[in-house]
């Protein structure tokens, strides 16, 4: 049972937000709803796989949060999830990883999975997929920056 037949209005967004990641020290990233795409995915950079000695297997990676043309990246590390495979858009299936992180929208948020992959050849430096938004928001495919207006560079 979803919360459109509990009785509860899910929230409307655009096809495009700024959304942030706090847990990743990400304040600001523009990111394209995207629907038709079942997992959410960053561009990362420079990713690096080690286990701290206690065995915990962590990554290391760089984002740049304002996209490709943007010289400022951001370090991040944190806890590997795991290595799935992803088939992107184009049809082609990898091995990427995957870690899990707080997101931000407009008043809401809620952990979700983000796959690190390198989204250069993509206009937005981060893609929010089906699995994060179902059951919190319908999406306005006509419409830009609804939940995060106030974000806006």
């Amino acid at each position: 049972m979803n919360k459109l037949s509990q009785g509860q209005k899910l929230l409307v967004i655009g096809w495009r937000e700024i959304l942030a990641l706090p847990d990743l020290s990400i304040v600001k990233i523009e990111a394209k709803i995207d629907t038709g795409a079942r997992s959410s995915a960053i561009h990362a950079q420079d990713i690096k796989i080690f286990q701290q000695q206690d065995g915990k297997e962590m990554i290391r990676f760089q984002v740049r949060p304002y996209g490709k043309h943007s010289k400022e990246t951001i370090m991040v590390e944190t806890t590997l999830l795991d290595q799935r495979h992803i088939r992107s858009s184009n049809g082609q299936a990898q091995v990427r990883p995957v870690i899990e992180t707080i997101v931000k929208l407009g008043n809401q948020q809620w952990p979700i999975e983000i796959n690190l992959t390198n989204r250069d050849a993509m206009i937005f430096p981060m893609l929010l997929g089906r699995q994060a938004l179902r059951d919190r928001f319908l999406v306005d495919a006509g419409s830009s920056f609804l939940q995060s207006k106030t974000q806006k560079k």
